[in-house]
């Protein structure tokens, strides 16, 4: 049995957090191990829930490209990356829309309706939710890779008036119709930058950002500027890191890096002195 002296002081370090966040939106990027894991899905279907009842608006965006992978080879569609990104043609785009709007959309949609959430499913047509462009990018094609050209703000905030909790696959809608692959990471931004939001939380399978393998909790965009240039911060993490505080300059208040394979771990970081992972911040 826990110590009732232990539970009396979780809810008082909470409290403070609970009053400040209430009526702000955070924006949450739904991704890597939390995803396949049946315990950490439902975790996270509950976590999304306390947040929502507590009076915090929550936007979900989600990925699904080992999914999309799966489906298309059982399918016979042949997968090609270029530079580590998935190229999208026709053939591909409408496994995307199938995989991302359908199936995944419909089952986080459902876990979290089962607890209580009230959440909505939507991909960036709904609405001309998501619109895009062709994503162009030092010279390689990537087909039908898309990049946000704007948000439609005012359907998300009267969902969010109504105590809805948006669930977005990231298909973007450019002109005449056409459908873009976004990248997840980059739609998650796109939407909290377009919102103001309050906070914008990864959920990966990396701890946080680990400066020579020490977690750092807390880093100004003139830190990782260094920890970059002194090659601390490298490889993939570097454009997340770099997109992260462009995010910031957008208008989001603060943005999340934490570790998704770690149950709780978004109440953990938002309700908690100490947090569990990296956030990104405004210079003093």
């Amino acid at each position: 049995m826990i110590d009732p002296a232990k539970k009396e002081e979780v809810l008082i370090e909470a409290l403070p957090y609970i009053q400040t966040y209430e009526g702000k939106t955070f924006v949450i990027k739904y991704g890597g191990a939390v995803m396949t894991d049946d315990r950490l899905k439902q975790t996270f279907a509950k976590d999304v829930t306390i947040l929502r009842k507590i009076g915090i608006n929550i936007i979900i965006v989600h990925g699904g490209g080992k999914e999309i992978t799966a489906t298309a080879e059982t399918l016979g569609i042949p997968t090609t990356f270029v530079d580590g990104q998935r190229y999208t043609d026709e053939k591909m785009i409408e496994v995307v829309l199938m995989v991302l709007a359908g199936q995944i959309n419909k089952e986080i949609v459902n876990l979290i309706n089962i607890n209580g959430g009230n959440a909505i499913g939507l991909c960036g047509v709904d609405n001309l939710l998501l619109r895009a462009r062709k994503l162009v990018t030092e010279g390689r094609d990537l087909g039908l890779v898309g990049e946000i050209t704007s948000v439609n703000v005012p359907f998300l905030s009267l969902l969010l008036q109504n105590g809805m909790m948006p669930v977005i696959a990231p298909v973007g809608v450019g002109d005449g119709g056409q459908l873009y692959n976004i990248n997840a990471d980059l739609a998650a931004g796109a939407v909290a930058s377009a919102l103001k939001a309050e906070k914008l939380v990864y959920l990966s399978d990396t701890e946080g950002i680990l400066v020579k393998e020490k977690l750092v909790s807390s880093m100004t965009k003139s830190e990782a500027s260094r920890f970059i240039d002194e090659g601390d911060i490298f490889g993939g993490m570097i454009p997340k890191v770099t997109s992260a505080f462009d995010t910031l300059a957008a208008g989001v208040n603060k943005v999340h890096i934490i570790d998704g394979r770690i149950k709780h771990s978004l109440l953990l970081e938002i309700f908690t002195d100490e947090g569990i992972g990296t956030q990104m911040v405004h210079e003093s």
